[in-house]
């Protein structure tokens, strides 16, 4: 096979309840062959959209579940027109994202019956996502028989947090017996943005100590030293933090008492701080950054005050990192708004000026969204914005799990050819 045709198949998977989404990569070339997504899985009406080199494919009818979703994704992959691969049987590895790992897995490991098991015995951790994410790993593993498989957990990154981070102020019991403590989330993302920080500063996870502020609809921020989280906002739940979309993030606990004294349902509540509330419930009018942002310019009061509350608790964030992790070397902003969000960077960074956060105010703004550092020359701390790209760094993780020959030997040819 030529060097075109060369490297490992690799196929992303991220199975929703009713969603599944997909990526292939040739590895170790870091190439992404094309991706596609399933939607509306058991609805009425479902569409399966993916795009490669070749076109698009685009079909809209029932797709009653997610195994008759992984045959269409299957079909729409070698497709004569529009496919991404030859044939189903060029994958090499399938790589899965898998929501929790609780206390079991501090990273990613290739899939058996004894990590299914553990996976299983952590649905009760992430309700809403374990199951799907196993739907997808056995509808993978009725599809392509004997392909190997590996998990990438969004919780396993901040495993290395230490009881001082990850303890709640509760009694021990409820940690002893129902394991209640942080776990984070967002970790795959922190770990491949904070990874391509040190590539383009040229530095070692050993001697630096990075920020990553994740900000999109779900946000969250990391603290990672010597390539380690060391502290990170999300909790037992994504809820707890930044204010989000539209999440609450941090609120007193003793509110939702009140507010159950006047008639609240526990359901009421969970969907009051999970869907009502951030910028959504603060603006009273959207949970876009865009649509506030407009909302602003046209003078609604209520909208600037979200912005600015969304910006002060980052802001809060970040000088308390800052103070655990002693000296930041790098301020990284990814996620949705964390990379597009030209004016909320800014609003964030200002005031930073005084623990070392220099930031050029013009260079943020003329770089828009791109890969860029956007802090100023004498800035103690280098400021970045890298888009997130959490389905290549599932696809590096499963090629470097399995493949370790192979990583090897592409890095002795590329030895020999400096």
């Amino acid at each position: 096979m030529n060097e075109a045709g060369a490297g490992k198949r690799i196929l992303v998977l991220n199975s929703g309840s009713s969603s599944l989404k997909y990526e292939v990569f040739r590895m170790p070339h870091r190439e992404s062959l094309g991706r596609g997504s399933v939607e509306r899985i058991g609805e009425a009406r479902g569409s399966l959209s993916q795009t490669s080199p070749k076109g698009q494919t685009r079909i809209e009818e029932p797709i009653p579940d997610h195994a008759d979703a992984m045959n269409r994704v299957a079909e729409a992959l070698v497709d004569p027109k529009a496919g991404i691969l030859g044939s189903i049987t060029e994958i090499s590895a399938i790589g899965h994202r898998v929501v929790h790992g609780g206390e079991r897995f501090a990273q990613s490991v290739a899939i058996d019956a004894e990590v299914i098991a553990a996976i299983e015995q952590n649905v009760e951790l992430a309700p809403l996502h374990n199951p799907a994410n196993l739907v997808g790993i056995r509808e993978a593993s009725r599809l392509l028989p004997g392909v190997p498989q590996v998990a990438v957990f969004d919780t396993a990154f901040h495993q290395t947090m230490p009881p001082a981070a990850y303890l709640y102020g509760l009694p021990r019991e409820l940690y002893d017996k129902y394991k209640i403590r942080r776990y984070g989330f967002h970790g795959t993302s922190h770990r491949y943005v904070a990874g391509r920080a040190l590539e383009i500063m040229r530095r070692h996870p050993e001697n630096t100590n990075i920020i990553t502020c994740h900000l999109g609809n779900g946000a969250s921020i990391t603290a990672i030293e010597n390539g380690r989280s060391i502290d990170t906002s999300m909790g037992f739940t994504p809820l707890e933090g930044l204010v989000m979309g539209t999440r609450s993030g941090d609120i007193d606990p003793a509110i939702l008492g009140f507010l159950e004294e006047r008639g609240y349902s526990s359901k009421e509540l969970s969907s009051l701080v999970n869907k009502k509330s951030g910028l959504l419930g603060l603006s009273g009018i959207s949970n876009d950054l865009r649509d506030l942002e407009a909302a602003v310019e046209a003078g609604n009061q209520n909208a600037a005050e979200a912005l600015e509350v969304y910006a002060h608790r980052v802001r809060k964030y970040i000088g308390a990192y800052s103070a655990e992790l002693f000296k930041v070397d790098a301020l990284v902003f990814t996620g949705g708004i964390g990379q597009h969000g030209v004016k909320m960077r800014e609003r964030i960074c200002h005031r930073l000026e005084n623990i070392g956060i220099v930031m050029d105010y013009g260079k943020n703004a003329s770089n828009g969204s791109a890969e860029s550092v956007v802090s100023a020359p004498y800035s103690p701390t280098t400021i970045l914005v890298i888009p997130t790209n959490e389905e290549l760094q599932i696809a590096l993780d499963a090629f470097e799990l399995l493949f370790p020959g192979e990583l090897q030997k592409r890095r002795r040819r590329t030895d020999v050819n400096i």
